[in-house]
């Protein structure tokens, strides 16, 4: 079975580095086109199950990807609560707080990484009780958080997986080894420069290209 994972689409918050946890934003119409871009990708694989956090942000994604008739909303991939940090910058929390790591730090008022490791833990656990793939829509440092489990690496190894919005990526097995087969798959410059980089991702038979011009990670 394969675990596919995706991040949402672009938001407003997304763009000025905001950290959006609990308030509840829509795409930006960027964001909206590149969820519809990986409408042609998903729909070359039948999911057992399609997971998707509450929030509208994800919500939107899986609809504009084609599978919003299949998906189970599931509390447990809400974004990191971030507490007092909620819509601050990395600029901003820093002013206050120097050196601080949210994978090792968590947020005051929030949550810390073993509490949203263990939440996720829920979330592989059922994701590998399914005969057949899985495609998970959420938020990305819940699923950085996600990438780290699923090799058994503890929570705050998801500071090792950098993940964009409108992101593609795959997690399954070597032999009977968790693996991580793609990660951070951008459908950014799909359609557009495919053809001329001739470089990328091959999910499901279609290709992904590098991800280009990226916004800065929190």
């Amino acid at each position: 079975m394969e675990v596919f994972v995706i991040r949402h689409g672009e938001t407003v918050w997304s763009l000025t580095g905001q950290h959006t946890g609990t308030t509840d934003i829509p795409l930006t119409d960027h964001g909206r086109r590149l969820a519809e871009r990986m409408r042609s990708i998903l729909a070359a694989h039948a999911f057992e199950l399609v997971l998707c956090s509450p929030m509208q942000r994800a919500r939107e994604t899986c609809e504009l990807a084609g599978l919003s008739d299949k998906a189970v909303v599931d509390s447990d991939l809400v974004e990191w609560n971030y507490g007092e940090y909620e819509g601050l910058t990395p600029q901003q929390i820093h002013k206050v707080a120097p050196g601080w790591l949210i994978f090792r730090d968590g947020c005051p008022g929030g949550e810390t990484p073993e509490q949203v490791g263990v939440r996720i833990d829920r979330v592989i656990a059922r994701s590998r009780a399914v005969d057949g793939d899985v495609a998970l829509f959420a938020h990305g440092h819940v699923l950085r958080v996600l990438a780290a489990r699923w090799i058994g690496l503890p929570p705050g190894g998801g500071e090792h997986f950098l993940l964009e919005t409108s992101t593609l990526s795959v997690l399954g097995y070597y032999r009977d080894v968790p693996a991580v087969r793609i990660w951070n798959g951008s459908f950014t410059d799909l359609g557009a420069h495919t053809g001329a980089r001739g470089s990328g991702t091959k999910v499901g038979g279609s290709q992904v290209p590098d991800s280009t011009q990226l916004p800065v990670e929190l």
